[in-house]
């Protein structure tokens, strides 16, 4: 199994890295630092899940493997690229919009 994992630093705990040890068919995956493009792979992700496999029904694997190659291939024909729908100044004014109550938590 390859796991794909941000930088957040959870697997470097003792417990993570001892379980990893001895699991070695686990292969993990770091995201690259500053890569907050791979989120659309994430978006992609969803995007298959619900369109091509969310409740649907497999016999095997070999058959939830052709739902999604036959989805991608579908995908391909009628390609599109994402396209970002805010811009960074709209991004950033939300981030940086002030705090709208004042409690004591």
């Amino acid at each position: 199994m390859h796991l794909v994992m941000d930088n957040y630093a959870a697997h470097k705990k003792v417990e993570v890295r001892d379980w990893l040890g001895a699991n070695p068919r686990v292969h993990v995956h770091f995201t690259p630092t500053s890569g907050s493009w791979l989120n659309l792979v994430e978006v992609w992700f969803g995007i298959i899940e619900r369109q091509a496999i969310h409740r649907g029904t497999f016999r095997s694997v070999a058959d939830l493997n052709a739902k999604i190659r036959a989805f991608i291939t579908g995908w391909n024909d009628r390609k599109h690229p994402f396209v970002w729908t805010k811009t960074a100044d709209d991004i950033l004014k939300k981030a940086n919009r002030p705090t709208t109550s004042n409690t004591a938590h």
